[in-house]
């Protein structure tokens, strides 16, 4: 190998090795970030497991029993498992678009304000719900970003060490010059015909 090519080659690893370490350190840092930031927003709002099943407790849950919830997957369990579990009780099976309906539909005032607290409990417990999945969303993202950091962070160490090879081929002086020799092609002539009489 010509030690300009080489030359080329090293540069080429450089770059590589620079754009890779820069998109570990970006998966790192997008982890860490939204992972911290995931962690004080939930841990601000006091959101816990109830710790048995007499406090309302599901069977399902009991791996969170008496938790706070500051991950993605607490916050996944507790509201597609607590929250969803309770409001499809209060709703006795309808959303809030059904009692907002009900109420607004109501000539009874009794029956109407009756409708509309059903309502406003499940339009504030799907909003909370609709937080705590969004938290969960984060989460998964960070988990995404963690493994492309490591994917990054692998593909550099591999790149670095080809790099080193190639710095260490050039030291050694294990370049060839490699001459070409230049070889005229000959003409090749039309065979001639002989004459069939």
């Amino acid at each position: 190998m010509t030690r300009s090519i080489r030359w080329r080659i090293i540069v080429l690893q450089i770059v590589a090795l620079l754009v890779l370490a820069f998109g570990s350190g970006a998966g790192f840092v997008a982890n860490s970030f939204t992972t911290t930031q995931i962690h004080d927003q939930l841990a601000a709002q006091q959101i816990y497991f109830p710790a048995t099943a007499a406090q309302g407790l599901p069977k399902d849950l009991t791996q969170y029993a008496g938790q706070q919830v500051l991950t993605g997957d607490q916050a996944h369990a507790y509201a597609e498992k607590y929250i969803a579990l309770h409001l499809s009780e209060i709703g006795q099976g309808h959303p809030y678009s059904y009692w907002s309906n009900q109420a607004r539909a109501a000539t009874d005032p009794a029956v109407a304000a009756k409708d509309q607290g059903i309502a406003d409990t499940l339009f504030k417990g799907e909003t909370l719900r609709s937080m705590l999945n969004q938290a969960w969303t984060f989460s998964v993202i960070a988990q995404l970003a963690l493994i492309a950091g490591i994917a990054f962070a692998i593909a550099a160490v591999i790149v670095l060490g080809t790099l080193i090879f190639e710095v260490a081929e050039m030291v050694t002086g294990r370049e060839s010059v490699e001459t070409v020799e230049a070889v005229r092609p000959t003409m090749v002539t039309e065979p001639e015909l002989a004459d069939v009489r």
